[in-house]
Order: structure tokens, then sequence, then C-alpha cells
């Protein structure tokens, strides 16, 4: 079975959003499909893609699990960026919320230290 994720996140300002996009994800998009979407591919047939859509912006909410959580979020300090908020569940989940420019949520959750 294959599962496929294509996730969307409403922006205002294409130009600043897809920098901080890049800036989270240290890398440039994997396409453009037209001038007001940009797409990241997380993984084999798992996407994630801005869409300039301005009065939608800012309530996405979404969280990537990846197996790397320390290297991960290391790396994206390194790009400059700090996440919002950390925090760790009873089971020793944590997870790491960043917040673009217009305020949607993006998170990486990974396992127990």
């Amino acid at each position: 079975m294959t599962t496929d994720l294509f996730a969307g996140i409403p922006v205002r300002d294409y130009a600043a959003s897809t920098a901080w996009y890049e800036q989270l994800f240290g890398t440039p998009p994997a396409f453009l499909p037209n001038d007001v979407e940009a797409v990241w591919e997380l993984a084999d047939h798992r996407y994630l893609y801005i869409e300039v859509r301005p009065e939608h912006a800012g309530h996405a909410m979404h969280t990537v699990f990846v197996s790397d959580f320390d290297a991960r979020i290391a790396q994206i300090a390194a790009r400059g960026l700090e996440p919002a908020e950390r925090e760790t569940y009873e089971n020793g989940v944590r997870k790491a919320v960043f917040r673009d420019p217009d305020g949607n949520e993006i998170g990486f959750g990974g396992g127990p230290e």
C-alpha cells in the first residue's frame, strides 16, 4: 500500500513565504506548478506546498514526524530559524513548532531521546 500526501498551506506573500520555507527545509522547492504555488517533497510521494490564498493564510497546522529529530532541529537552527514552541509529551515524544510569516504552524515530531 502506498500512502501519498499533498498538504497545502495558504500564505499571503509568495516571495516571503517561499524564502521562509526554503530556510525551514534547507532546499528550494521541488517544483513550481504556477506563479502562486511552490512545492517541497518531504519524502517519496509526500509533499507540502504553499499557495497564495490571503483570505485563508495563517490557519494551517501540520506536523511532520522525522526519525532524525535532534539533527533536523539543529539543521534548521543553523539556517537561522528557532522553534516558537517545544513540547515533550508524557510518552517521551517531542515536538518543535515553527511559525511562518503568516502564523501557519509547521511542527516536527520525533521519538524519545
